[in-house]
């Protein structure tokens, strides 16, 4: 689907007053480039001597907070490249759904799909880090995990162009899968499964993977998700070897039609259905911190696939966002869209 393609589907898109019931809609805050689904949560880390072992102890030795979430920071990045977002996702009237809802907004995020829970508490990971480097998580994503299809516009929705799926623990799983049946054709569907879906199996998640138009995946997760499933299909002993390209191509002939494969420091590997297939380096660079290294590629990759670049432009410049983003904490180090057009300047 190139540039032009994808323009007239969000003029096709466009959600009217009439259908709303409404006198006047706003419509930059409904008619959005991608809408982001996926886990929201406050990050909560502790450094600590050391990880506590059953009837042990341990002290704090200091502490710090953060919003979270893959597809949040996704879309955050969309959001700073210029793109216009939004996000479906459930908070409650806390301290973390306050933060979780000014992260959002500070990020020109829309929020015209996010969810105010009565009652219950915003998702939240609790993080444990020892002087070693160890660490323990402890996830309770709260209201955030128990969203209904009944929750969920489907005219917002469908007036996207781009619709972002990350992982849940729990419920809002079937959420997922039951949006998937009002879904209109033309909207693109970006699959990035982590590593809880991956564990799930193919079978699982088969009915988003049946709709995905763009499988973001790093490659132990692919491995994980895929290796077994096609070992099993081709009629393959367990000593037979499957590398991350032969499985990224049998899912490309399966029907997603772009299949990338996040390969950390070793860069990223494409193809498509146009049998486009690029290996694109990694840009060397000091990294202070990897956690958001993935997400923030979606955001560059996204943005490209948006503007219609070819494959090997596309996973360039999700690999130079991604690089940017690890030379700092979090995601503060995401880059705006000025700056991205002054290094696809130099391209």
């Amino acid at each position: 689907m190139d540039e032009n393609d994808l323009n007239n589907s969000k003029s096709s898109n466009n959600v009217t007053a009439d259908d709303l019931g409404v006198d006047e809609i706003v419509y930059d805050a409904i008619n959005v480039d991608a809408i982001g689904f996926g886990a929201l949560n406050v990050d909560k880390l502790y450094k600590v001597g050391h990880i506590a072992e059953i009837d042990g102890e341990s002290f704090i030795k200091g502490e710090e907070q953060s919003p979270g979430g893959s597809a949040a920071n996704t879309i955050i990045g969309l959001s700073r490249l210029g793109c216009s977002t939004s996000y479906i996702g459930k908070i409650a009237d806390d301290e973390e759904g306050d933060l979780l809802e000014y992260n959002l907004m500070v990020n020109d995020v829309y929020l015209t799909n996010l969810i105010y829970s009565d009652g219950g508490n915003s998702g939240k990971v609790l993080g444990f880090v020892s002087d070693e480097g160890d660490r323990a998580l402890y996830v309770d994503p709260g209201v955030n995990d128990d969203i209904s299809i009944d929750e969920i516009n489907p005219l917002n929705v469908n007036a996207c162009r781009i619709l972002h799926y990350t992982s849940f623990v729990g419920d809002s799983f079937n959420a997922q899968k039951e949006l998937l049946k009002i879904l209109k054709d033309d909207i693109v569907l970006s699959f990035d499964p982590g590593m809880l879906y991956a564990k799930k199996g193919v079978e699982e998640l088969k009915e988003i993977l049946n709709r995905t138009d763009v499988l973001l995946i790093n490659e132990g997760e692919l491995k994980i998700l895929f290796e077994d499933y096609y070992r099993s299909k081709l009629g393959l002993s367990d000593e037979d070897s499957l590398s991350f390209r032969d499985l990224a191509v049998h899912i490309r002939n399966d029907g997603i039609d772009t299949v990338v494969v996040k390969r950390g420091a070793e860069g990223a590997y494409a193809i498509n259905e146009k049998d486009e297939e690029v290996k694109i380096p990694a840009f060397k660079c000091e990294a202070v911190d990897t956690t958001a290294a993935g997400d923030s590629f979606n955001a560059g990759f996204l943005y490209s696939y948006l503007k219609g670049y070819d494959l090997a432009k596309s996973c360039t410049i999700a690999n130079w966002v991604a690089s940017c983003s690890v030379q700092s904490i979090g995601i503060s180090g995401l880059p705006n869209l000025e700056e991205l057009e002054e290094f696809i300047g130099t391209l």
